[in-house]
């Protein structure tokens, strides 16, 4: 027998969050989706320990400027393509250097320094993402799809789908089907 499990990653992360400070009875805020601001100084080896507890779940603890930069402009980009209405119109780059009070360009080249991508890869690359778990939902058309992540076209998401999965997304939703009814 096969389980299909949906979850919110927002939530499922936080859940995780919630549970290692618990255990290390650390007093914290969640400022953002992915920042965490602690009430006290956290000793150094509390700090490595609950490292090592979160790296188990796939969380890292980011600690230089870049790096944390670079977590600020992928939690921008999560954070856009996961609106429930449809995505703004408003460019990328425009949203980016006023959410992070930083220059496109200075966003753009610490981004590639530090994942090694560019920033509208990965935006590509989330907005598929999206789109599978959208698919996969089948509460969607495709072309509702394509419409609500803001695609010029549905040609245009068709072809940005297959450039990332290999699978046009009516085969990609179509593989899923059966494999939920087998």
């Amino acid at each position: 027998m096969n389980l299909y499990l949906k979850y919110d990653t927002y939530f499922a992360c936080k859940k995780i969050l919630q549970e290692q400070f618990e255990k290390f009875q650390l007093s914290y805020n969640l400022k953002s989706f992915w920042e965490v601001e602690f009430k006290e100084t956290v000793p150094g080896p509390t700090l490595e320990v609950l490292s090592s507890s979160l790296n188990y779940y796939g969380i890292q603890i980011v600690d230089n400027h870049k790096n944390i930069l670079a977590q600020r402009i992928k939690d921008a980009i999560i954070e856009i393509v996961y609106m429930d209405e449809r995505l703004p119109y408003l460019k990328t780059s425009l949203y980016l250097a006023e959410k992070l009070n930083h220059r496109y360009s200075y966003i753009a080249n610490i981004f590639s320094e530090v994942t090694y991508t560019s920033i509208e890869k990965y935006y590509i690359l989330q907005k598929i993402e999206r789109s599978k778990e959208l698919l996969i939902s089948d509460e969607l058309t495709i072309s509702e799809i394509a419409w609500k992540l803001n695609f010029s076209s549905l040609a245009h998401f068709c072809k940005q789908f297959k450039n990332v999965t290999g699978l046009t997304p009516k085969i990609f939703q179509r593989i899923i089907k059966k494999r939920l009814s087998v």
